[in-house]
C-alpha cells in the first residue's frame, strides 16, 4: 500500500511538471524580466545601483540573489583554463531547433518603435501597418517612445515532442 502511494505520487509530480506552464515575460513598460514555472520557480531580473543587474530565484518559498557579473575572489579575470571539449556532444539539426521553436506561444506581444529619425520612421510605417494587418502588436510613434512586451509560454512536453517525429 505505502509503495503504491508513493509511486502514485512520483507518477503525478512528474505528470505536473511534464504539463507544467513555463512562462517568460519581457516588459520594459513595468521593468519586469522574468521566467517563471507556475507554483514551483521564478527567476527575475532586478536592476541595481552598484552592479548592472541581479537575479533573484523564488525556489518555493525560499529566495535566492545570484550576481552574475560579480567578480570570485581569488581568481584573476584574465586568465583562461584549458577546457577538455567532449566529442562527444550531439548537434541539433536546423529542423529540431525549428520544431523547438514552434513550440512556444507567444500569448502577447507589443513593441511601439520611435527611430529617432522621422524618415526611418515614415519607412517603418507601412512595413507595420502591413504586420499589424498579419500578426498584430506592431506599432510606430514620432515622439520618442519604445516598449516591448512579450509574454512567451511552453511547456516542457512540447519541448520533449519537438526532439521526436511525431
Amino acid at each position: 500500500m505505502f509503495l503504491t502511494i508513493i509511486i502514485l505520487l512520483l507518477l503525478s509530480s512528474t505528470i505536473y511538471l511534464l504539463l507544467m506552464p513555463i512562462i517568460l515575460v519581457l516588459d520594459t513598460n513595468n521593468e519586469q524580466y522574468y521566467v517563471q514555472m507556475k507554483g514551483i520557480a521564478r527567476a527575475d531580473v532586478i536592476k541595481d545601483k552598484k552592479e548592472i543587474f541581479i537575479v533573484r530565484l523564488k525556489l518555493f518559498f525560499f529566495k535566492f540573489y545570484i550576481h552574475p557579473l560579480k567578480a570570485k575572489k581569488g581568481k584573476k579575470l584574465g586568465t583562461l583554463n584549458a577546457v577538455k571539449v567532449d566529442k562527444k556532444t550531439k548537434k541539433l539539426s536546423f529542423r529540431t531547433v525549428i520544431r523547438i521553436m514552434r513550440s512556444f506561444k507567444v500569448k502577447k506581444f507589443y513593441i511601439n518603435i520611435d527611430s529617432g529619425n522621422c524618415i526611418t520612421n515614415s519607412k517603418l510605417y507601412p512595413v507595420f501597418s502591413f504586420l499589424n494587418y498579419r500578426f498584430g502588436g506592431f506599432h510606430i510613434n514620432f515622439i520618442g517612445e519604445n516598449a516591448l512586451v512579450l509574454v512567451v509560454e511552453n511547456r516542457p512536453i512540447r519541448i520533449i515532442k519537438s526532439f521526436f517525429n511525431i
